[in-house]
């Protein structure tokens, strides 16, 4: 019980500092902890939904959220949403792990190649 809220406050504070949502650490410690990856994802959207709001309100408070982008972002993010759970029903645990990893390693070198770009 301890193991979960502890990492969940971790991932709540990386979450809210970085904007990555927690996903990419949520879902490998809910598999690891036995879940089916449809349940692991399906969960870890709910606790990115309760991180983002409160991340939010947070940000909100800084004057640090662009409504309208964020707004415009959110209605395309809904209707793409719908089609994530549709294709995950149909590949298997293995295909989805192997896919989440090349996303993660492709997110990885994109931001270490960004980091290094001279602005």
């Amino acid at each position: 019980m301890i193991v979960p809220v502890a990492l969940g406050m971790i991932i709540g504070f990386l979450s809210s500092g970085s904007g990555l949502g927690g996903g990419f650490l949520v879902v490998p410690f809910l598999i690891q902890l036995g879940k089916e990856v449809k349940v692991a994802v399906g969960t870890s959207f709910l606790f990115i939904l309760m991180v983002a709001i409160s991340s939010l309100f947070g940000h909100a408070k800084l004057g640090n959220v662009d409504w309208k982008a964020g707004s415009l972002l959110a209605i395309g993010g809904i209707i793409g949403a719908q089609a994530g759970p549709l294709i995950l029903e149909n590949i298997s645990d293995q295909s989805f792990k192997r896919f989440f990893a090349v996303v993660l390693i492709g997110t990885g070198a994109w931001l270490f190649y960004q980091s290094r770009a001279v602005s």
